[in-house]
């Protein structure tokens, strides 16, 4: 245990009180957060009482009375177990075997896809699922929805039979949701039943790349329409979400998010849509981009940013430093009404070279590269309160009555202090239970390649 956090005593059955902690005020119950002392930050001051695995009570600081022993951190912050909603953990960790060759989109498209066809078996998969499921449980996340490799039937069989497997072995430690990576098009085609059979069974969502090979640019609309008309009518048949990659490109006339929120009002849609990536709003006029925002708020969508990769593969090009960041106008978005929410995106493999599956790395990185240190209690929710919701995870993202004793205790007591260092001696709990885990180490991951 590290020093700072004594739990001694006082956590005792995974019951007991954390007092003195510092809490982003946008994952707390609004009652408390507004009566709670706010430091610049939106961080408030808080007593936390956990029993059975639940918060039990949240109060201002100093204002409850109870006999119990207590953890008192003196103001270091507490963050709910971290909700990681765009990932890919199929192609997780293949960077040693398929590195990028010029760290380009389509560079990474192909490489992916080769390794995908020469070595993606149920055990090669399993074994780096399983890993960077690991390193998310040590780093503190509590809820995972990945994308799941869905072009190829065949493929597709054994990516989503190791998440089903991942589901069950990992339920009731991290909450697991699948993703149908397809082309768009294929809700329109002889895939379409099994496409939509694989996410149902396992309470997946459909998804995929609205702009694919079979929308030849320029593409009628009205054909992107029908094939987003027949994924919705088959999400809709099924009770399912939709979760998409969107407008992941430099080009200022995309208008994959229009498409998609005009295909959500006019099929009268009534789950939830996330739209992932938006990369191209940020090119937009001013005006094009405030009637985009202004039809995804009437939608309801929500959008997320992967602001690593992004960065990463966007505005790249050989010998030329990039011009813009690559990321989604998440300021205007969430100006606009549209829920915003940040994720890692890809891990160690030629979508993105690097990553830990670390979700307040991720957090640190979309602070820095949006600017969002004006307000960062505010833009805490984007990686905690926002995806849970996105994901119907009510119970998880936040610390509140009600709420599963997922928490992050960290040293730091400001985010000036918070994002200045890595945050290795921070403390994980599960259900009110201080756990140790400890990262796996890559040489574990050696046996899938031909060298290192």
């Amino acid at each position: 245990m590290e020093p700072w956090f004594d739990a001694a005593g006082a956590l005792a059955q995974g019951a007991g009180w954390i007092t003195g902690a510092r809490v982003a005020a946008s994952v707390l119950d609004a009652a408390v957060a507004a009566a709670a002392h706010r430091d610049r930050d939106g961080f408030a001051l808080v007593d936390i009482e956990m029993g059975a695995g639940q918060v039990t009570r949240v109060v201002p600081a100093g204002l409850a009375q109870h006999d119990e022993p207590a953890v008192a951190l003196s103001g270091r912050q507490v963050w709910p177990g971290f909700v990681e909603i765009h990932t890919h953990f199929d192609k997780g960790h293949i960077w040693p075997r398929a590195p990028n060759p010029d760290g380009s989109l389509p560079a990474a498209s192909a490489t992916v896809a080769a390794d995908r066809a020469a070595h993606w078996h149920e055990a090669d998969i399993a074994a780096r699922f399983d890993f960077g499921l690991r390193c998310a449980w040590a780093h503190g996340t509590s809820a995972i929805r990945t994308n799941i490799d869905s072009y190829v039937l065949a493929e597709a069989r054994r990516g989503w039979a190791v998440f089903e497997h991942a589901r069950s072995a990992w339920a009731g430690r991290i909450a697991l949701q699948g993703v149908t990576m397809a082309r768009v098009d294929q809700y329109d085609g002889a895939d379409a039943a099994e496409l939509v059979a694989l996410a149902a069974r396992s309470g997946g969502c459909l998804g995929g790349i609205l702009r694919t090979a079979a929308f030849a640019d320029p593409e009628p609309i009205e054909r992107i329409d029908a094939a987003l008309d027949a994924m919705f009518g088959a999400a809709a048949a099924d009770g399912l979400d939709i979760d998409l990659h969107i407008d992941e490109c430099g080009d200022p006339e995309a208008q994959g998010l229009r498409a998609v929120a005009r295909a959500v009002l006019r099929n009268r849609f009534g789950g939830r849509v996330n739209c992932g990536h938006c990369c191209a709003l940020s090119l937009q006029s001013a005006d094009m981009l405030d009637r985009t925002i202004a039809l995804a708020g009437e939608a309801g969508l929500s959008v997320t940013s992967l602001p690593m990769a992004n960065l990463y593969l966007q505005d790249r090009a050989p010998g030329r430093t990039p011009r813009w960041r690559g990321i989604a106008p998440v300021h205007e978005l969430a100006a606009g009404g549209v829920r915003v929410c940040a994720s890692s995106d890809n891990c160690r493999d030629p979508f993105f070279m690097f990553g830990d599956h670390d979700m307040l790395e991720t957090w640190r990185e979309f602070v820095r590269i949006a600017h969002l240190d004006g307000a960062p209690g505010e833009w805490a929710a984007a990686v905690t309160r926002r995806p849970a919701d996105v994901m119907g995870l009510g119970s998880l993202g936040r610390i509140e009555p009600g709420a599963t004793a997922d928490l992050v205790a960290f040293r730091a007591r400001t985010v000036s202090e918070l994002l200045a260092r890595p945050q290795s001696d921070r403390v994980v709990l599960r259900r009110g239970r201080v756990v140790h885990a400890k990262l796996p180490d890559h040489a574990e991951l050696d046996g899938l390649f031909e060298e290192v």
